[in-house]
């Protein structure tokens, strides 16, 4: 066998093993799936975790708003001495040393407020659905974050495997190149030319491992473990609308974010009651209890009528029950203002609700142009990949009979290369494309995905503080 078959011979079994990496896209290599990496993401994720935490906090508006209905009580108590000493006309002196305690509970129940109270509750109960909405959307955006990583590190794998690859192939080339230097064949050029490509790929290599590096890093802000052997992750075109005007129409009526903005008008529509009530008499009614004890001495000296002690002691209790009328006046024009403010404020949330309506068809247009596109370019890569295998193979047939020169093997056989990266990188975006769909019109959740995973319930801890009248503890504990 002569210098030239060896060398071909070579070459053609790396190229064989560099096809084979493509298949990382199309065969499991190992149990752990994106579905489970999604799962992990749902539970222990903390971006997701301080959303729940947040609206765990705004479910505890409501009974603050309820707190409006309950009586306030509240209890006093006082004691002290107090001494003294008075001169009457004629030089007479009297001496007073007095103790006295006192103590009294206080019951103020509201009757009418300017339907502030009624009010308030249903802002903060707008307030609670809002946040679930929030929540909702940001479930999804960490799931689409968790799948997007996800890939990345399948891609970025892959590409790092073929710039291995192509190492090894270009090193065979290489020597394959100097073995035909070394009897005349070819010339000094073109072993130059085999170490530049040489030394190109290895520069890549350390481009893909860096790039590599980066999405395991990701990998473990948003899942939180570190990625091990990933099965391929596959779409989702399933869960998908057939059309786009379904994906439209889905999204207008589902998107947690614009469900969060309209609850978020209502509240606001609320809050311009609420602070109008302030305008309108109050009516309460007040009981009060109160004892006092006072233990007092007096002692006179001196000429006249002055001279002589006394002492004793006192108890009183009072009770009372009042109602209480109060009437706003003029406070300084505080509350109309405030009422202005609050109006303002009602008309920013109408025109955030249409932004945010309108970001959601974008987003579900921009989302189902990028999935067409990667079918189309998986179609192309695929087209491209066969097409420069088979350049490659005659180019290299030709350069064996002297018809192709060693510059026309490494360009083509860096096109072959090219043509994988961007077969990999299309089927990356395929993946993450049909994630983006579901994602754009609000249904990418653990019930559609169909993730084995508590799902996470807001209202539990809604039901559990609503109606608590005291207590400084958590539903958890704390």
């Amino acid at each position: 066998m002569n210098l030239k078959a060896r060398g071909l011979k070579r070459l053609l079994s790396l190229l064989v093993a560099q096809t084979a990496l493509v298949a990382v896209f199309a065969a499991p290599v190992s149990a752990e799936t994106l579905m489970d990496a999604l799962a992990q993401a749902y539970t222990a994720n903390p971006t997701l975790n301080a959303q729940r935490a947040a609206t765990r906090a705004t479910d505890e508006s409501v009974p603050q708003a309820l707190s409006g209905y309950r009586p306030q009580i509240s209890g006093s108590l006082d004691g002290g001495r107090t001494a003294g000493r008075t001169w009457r006309p004629g030089g007479a002196r009297v001496d007073s040393d007095a103790w006295t305690a006192s103590t009294g509970v206080t019951i103020q129940q509201n009757i009418f407020n300017g339907y502030r109270t009624r009010n308030g509750v249903r802002q903060a109960e707008s307030g609670v659905l809002s946040a679930r909405e929030t929540l909702l959307n940001t479930e999804q955006n960490v799931l689409y974050d968790a799948a997007e990583a996800y890939m990345n590190v399948l891609r970025d794998f892959a590409i790092l495997d073929l710039n291995r690859n192509n190492v090894q192939l270009l090193n065979e080339d290489l020597r394959a190149t100097r073995e035909r230097f070394d009897v005349g064949e070819v010339t000094r050029t073109d072993v130059a030319l085999s170490e530049s490509r040489l030394a190109g790929s290895r520069s890549d290599v350390s481009v893909a491992e860096a790039n590599l590096k980066a999405s395991r890093a990701i990998y473990r802000q948003i899942i939180g473990s570190e990625p091990t052997k990933l099965v391929p992750g596959r779409p989702i075109d399933r869960l998908l609308p057939k059309t786009l005007n379904a994906a439209l129409d889905v999204g207008h009526a589902e998107h947690p974010a614009s469900l969060a903005a309209l609850h978020a008008y209502d509240a606001a529509a609320l809050q311009v009651r609420v602070v109008q009530g302030e305008l309108a008499p109050t009516l309460s009614v007040q009981g009060n209890v109160s004892g006092q004890v006072d233990d007092a001495y007096s002692s006179g000296a001196g000429t006249g009528l002055g001279a002589g002690s006394a002492n004793g002691t006192t108890n009183s209790v009072n009770a009372s029950v009042l109602g209480v009328l109060t009437v706003p006046i003029y406070q300084g024009g505080q509350e109309y203002s405030r009422v202005r403010e609050a109006k303002e404020i009602l008309g920013q949330r109408r025109l955030e609700a249409d932004i945010v309506r309108d970001q959601v068809r974008a987003a579900v247009v921009s989302a189902w142009g990028a999935l067409e596109g990667a079918k189309a370019q998986i179609i192309a890569a695929q087209a491209q990949v066969e097409a420069s295998g088979i350049a490659l193979s005659g180019v290299r047939e030709e350069y064996r009979v002297g018809q192709r020169t060693t510059l026309d093997v490494l360009n083509f056989q860096q096109e072959l290369l090219n043509a994988r990266v961007t077969l990999i990188t299309a089927q990356r975006d395929r993946v993450v494309a049909s994630y983006a769909v579901l994602q754009a019109i609000g249904r990418l959740n653990t019930e559609r995905l169909g993730l084995k995973v508590a799902k996470y319930d807001a209202q539990v801890h809604y039901d559990q503080v609503r109606d608590k009248w005291f207590g400084l503890r958590t539903p958890d504990g704390r």
